[in-house]
């Protein structure tokens, strides 16, 4: 079974956070939700959310998959935190999906993992970055990196996990059963 972290930090986007850690198990992925420190996290709206556990709790264990929700705060205290620097270099370096969404593409930037790829993020947290090839799709795929625009795109940047993660199949199962069209 796939095992996926998602790191939490104070000012993450909510509904990006919880979209993904409910897709992801509704087909049966094994989500690791781990606060950047001890207690509940406040997120952009003031949604609060309890992580698992702590992020060095888990440090040492081998994901699947690294899924960053944005929100400008909780992007900006990520890119901060020198452990999910590790970690998403370990995981590229090992050939292992790293996924972020809105303003978290930008912490995959400053880990180096964008560079002389295509990415999306909400508009304006890209520019500038040299040897990026910017999108304005929903969600981009370039290897194993996956990126994707903001609130607005979280089901389709979930569903995209869930398919990358478990197969077409099981993603049209996941999805058949959220009647979204």
């Amino acid at each position: 079974m796939a095992t996926v972290l998602v790191p939490l930090a104070q000012g993450c986007e909510e509904l990006e956070a919880v979209t993904i850690i409910d897709l992801l198990r509704r087909a049966e992925v094994t989500v690791v939700v781990a606060g950047l420190a001890t207690g509940p996290v406040t997120a952009s709206r003031g949604v609060i959310l309890m992580p698992e556990v702590t992020l060095d709790e888990v440090l040492t264990h081998d994901f699947d998959m690294v899924v960053l929700p944005g929100g400008l705060g909780g992007a900006q205290r990520l890119e901060a935190d020198g452990r999910i620097t590790d970690i998403l270099r370990r995981m590229a370096a090992a050939g292992r999906y790293t996924a972020a969404i809105c303003a978290a593409p930008k912490v995959l930037a400053a880990a180096g993992l964008l560079e002389g790829r295509q990415a999306t993020a909400y508009p304006g947290i890209l520019d500038g970055i040299a040897g990026l090839d910017l999108s304005a799709a929903a969600v981009v795929r370039d290897g194993a990196v996956i990126t994707s625009r903001g609130p607005g795109t979280a089901m389709d940047f979930a569903l995209t996990l869930v398919e990358l993660l478990c197969g077409r199949a099981k993603r049209e199962t996941v999805e058949a059963a959220l009647q979204r069209g």
